[in-house]
């Protein structure tokens, strides 16, 4: 079984949002953890805090290129930024885009018309795009609606930060509506984040097994989102290995050959 984690981090600067860790993690940390924890590879999703990531990202999937692809990012509100949505995938091993709204400046975007350029630039240009959009799903759902052909990842479940057990999980009914949509699919990453109990975490098992019987395995992407964990990576992967309603075929899709194919990253 091919293992790949939908999303990792990696930074050389700046100030991370808590929890994640507060000083640099670079790719040789992350690969020397992946080998610990038998991950074969990881979609780098460079982080905001740090305005060199995407380059940081880049060099390390040429040093690594079996290893790492990058879900990249750039500035949503600078015009110039749409000059860069053609050529994006010519950057080595990046495969789409991925984007956050977490603080003041950024919250709004979603809502107020800052991005509605990208959803038909990036589905010219056949850029999947990840978001972490618990918040606003309904509105996610309208853009997918609208753009047929643009392939559209949630992240995280579309959980709600910072809580735990079943109140992370407010917007599971808008988000299993959106399985009805062949372009969405979902990022089961993060999950001991969001668990009130220790490891295997099976408090979580129910909220899989909603998006299991929802998206399918073909739309469903393992991963840690490891530099904020409350374990380690290895149980990040066997807490998940050992769902004993998964077959071995499930699994397989899950840990790594599903969002490959979404992706397009032939390893």
């Amino acid at each position: 079984m091919t293992i790949v984690d939908a999303q990792v981090h990696i930074w050389s600067k700046g100030t991370t949002i808590p929890p994640h860790l507060d000083r640099p993690y670079l790719a040789d940390e992350a690969i020397r953890g992946m080998d610990e924890a038998g991950v074969d590879a990881a979609i780098l999703t460079p982080p905001g805090w740090d305005e060199d990531a995407n380059a940081l990202s880049i060099a390390a999937a040429r040093a690594h290129p079996e290893r790492f692809a990058i879900l990249g990012s750039f500035p949503l509100d600078r015009p110039e930024s749409r000059a860069l949505v053609p050529a994006w995938k010519q950057q080595f091993n990046m495969l789409g885009l991925r984007f956050y709204f977490m603080d003041e400046r950024t919250r709004t975007w979603p809502m107020d018309g800052t991005m509605d350029w990208l959803w038909p630039a990036a589905e010219e240009a056949g850029l999947p795009v990840a978001v972490l959009a618990g918040d606003w799903l309904p509105l996610l759902m309208e853009k997918a609606v609208r753009h047929p052909a643009l392939k559209i990842t949630v992240d995280h479940m579309g959980a709600l930060r910072g809580a735990k057990g079943d109140a992370a999980f407010p917007a599971m009914k808008e988000l299993t509506a959106m399985a009805k949509l062949p372009n969405v699919a979902v990022k089961m990453t993060g999950g001991p984040f969001y668990a009130d109990d220790p490891y295997p975490f099976k408090s979580l098992h129910k909220h899989y097994r909603c998006i299991y019987d929802s998206f399918g395995p073909h739309r469903m992407f393992w991963g840690s989102d490891i530099t904020k964990m409350p374990c380690p990576w290895r149980q990040c992967v066997t807490h998940f290995q050992e769902i004993d309603w998964l077959s071995d075929a499930d699994k397989k899709l899950i840990m790594g050959d599903a969002i490959c194919a979404w992706l397009n990253w032939k390893r």
